[in-house]
């Protein structure tokens, strides 16, 4: 499904959001949390870029071949990138953005070494 164009777009596409997110990481204009929510929302950008630019085609050549295709696959691929960006941020903000996740990169670094330690011993124990 995902081959040509559609694939190097949803690629290039990924890649310069998150070339962009990765310099305002290296300036310090963003968290590393944020960051990795925001690398989340490009996956989404790419994925949905591609999706929508293939079922954009298919559409657009089932109503009018030829310029449907080429209209189809623009509107296809904007569709897709804005979805893909909205379901990405969502999906990164659930995963990295809530109260657990901010607890656990407060811990100090024996904390988390100590709660490590605590699950490989009880998972010795039971084997």
């Amino acid at each position: 499904m995902f081959r040509g164009t559609s694939l190097w777009a949803g690629v290039i596409s990924g890649s310069l959001s998150q070339w962009e997110d990765t310099r305002q990481l290296q300036s310090g204009g963003m968290s590393g949390m944020q960051y990795a929510a925001n690398t989340t929302k490009n996956v989404g950008v790419a994925l949905g870029v591609m999706t929508g630019i293939e079922y954009g085609a298919i559409l657009g050549t089932a109503i009018f071949p030829g310029v449907g295709t080429v209209v189809g696959s623009v509107v296809g691929g904007l569709l897709g990138d804005r979805v893909g960006r909205t379901v990405g941020m969502q999906a990164g903000n659930l995963v990295f953005n809530n109260p657990v996740m901010e607890g656990m990169a407060r811990l100090p670094q024996g904390a988390t070494h100590m709660m490590n330690q605590s699950v490989l011993s009880q998972d010795r124990a039971e084997v």
